[in-house]
């Protein structure tokens, strides 16, 4: 097959899959939201736990939780694919919970001085649990003009339909990961913006800090920017009550500032993980117990390798 007929037959593919992707937005937007939620969260609940990546969540939990009875491990496994259909059918409707502010709880006074003490210049650290698309949900309101970044998708056509739906939480721009991105953040937050991440995935380019008693891979970048350009870091989540209602949470993180610099940008990665399991611990299900987080022998290795062929 030509790249010309590969093009277009690709393109083909993303026209479907975007129809699709429509389609089911346009039935969940018509539900109300708490329908389109508890319904989404019931059929993952129900059709998840028939796929692989079941598999793959219990042996993650299984090394997170060694002395956890398999029942309880493949309880929460269960409750985590309810919380993910529920996110997945809320994530059409966020321009509606945007504006619901009543299905809301806050403690983020934090936030709110880091607005009025530091002109509003700080790092936003946070994890995928409850329902992660909400927490930045505060932030215009305590007067941070926040700007975040999100892994792209493959399809154009769905890429720009998803990121469209969360722009009322980022005034500020939400942008694909890439090395021109990282550079338009900095320069955000050297303007006296805030920035925003989901630091709780896997980056194989990143350090090793410990997450559950083993080693996981971890970006650096949020800890760098904020010691670097010494602002402050919140570390956020939102926390699931009953249904569609939630509680935000952000506080600020003492990251070290004053010793070596590649030192103290891995101890602060490290003080974030610290934190992000603390409360994973405490509501283990609202977490996406899906990732390929911890760091495997081969990939330790690899590391190493390429870390000794750097060393004059």
């Amino acid at each position: 097959m030509s790249n010309q007929n590969l093009s277009a037959f690709m393109k083909l593919r993303y026209a479907c899959e975007y129809a699709v992707l429509r389609a089911v937005a346009g039935v969940m937007r018509a539900l109300p939201l708490e329908l389109a939620s508890r319904f989404m969260g019931a059929t993952w609940r129900l059709i998840a736990p028939l796929t692989k990546r079941h598999a793959h969540a219990l042996e993650n939990l299984a090394l997170a939780f060694p002395d956890m009875p398999p029942e309880e491990r493949e309880r929460i496994a269960r409750a985590m694919w309810a919380n993910l259909g529920r996110v997945a059918a809320e994530s059409f409707q966020l321009d509606r919970l945007y504006r619901d502010r009543h299905r809301y709880t806050l403690d983020v006074e934090d936030a709110r001085n880091c607005a009025s003490q530091n002109s509003g210049a700080c790092v936003l650290v946070s994890l995928h649990t409850g329902n992660w698309e909400l927490v930045a949900q505060p932030a215009a309101d305590v007067g941070l003009e926040t700007a975040a970044v999100y892994q792209a998708l493959k399809n154009p056509f769905a890429d720009r339909y998803l990121a469209g739906l969360r722009h009322l939480f980022y005034p500020a721009g939400l942008y694909p990961k890439s090395h021109s991105t990282a550079r338009k953040l900095v320069q955000h937050v050297r303007d006296g913006g805030a920035i925003a991440f989901l630091a709780d995935q896997r980056d194989v380019r990143g350090v090793q800090v410990p997450f559950f008693g083993q080693p996981a891979w971890a970006t650096p970048f949020p800890v760098m920017v904020a010691r670097t350009y010494g602002v402050p870091l919140l570390v956020c989540r939102t926390i699931r009550r009953e249904g569609v209602n939630f509680h935000i949470e952000a506080k600020t993180l003492d990251i070290p500032r004053d010793g070596d610099r590649h030192s103290d940008i891995q101890e602060g990665t490290a003080r974030v993980h610290a934190q992000f399991e603390r409360w994973i611990r405490e509501y283990p299900e609202q977490w996406m117990w899906i990732h390929r987080k911890w760091a495997d022998k081969k990939s330790r290795r690899k590391k190493k390798l390429n870390l000794t062929s750097r060393t004059p």
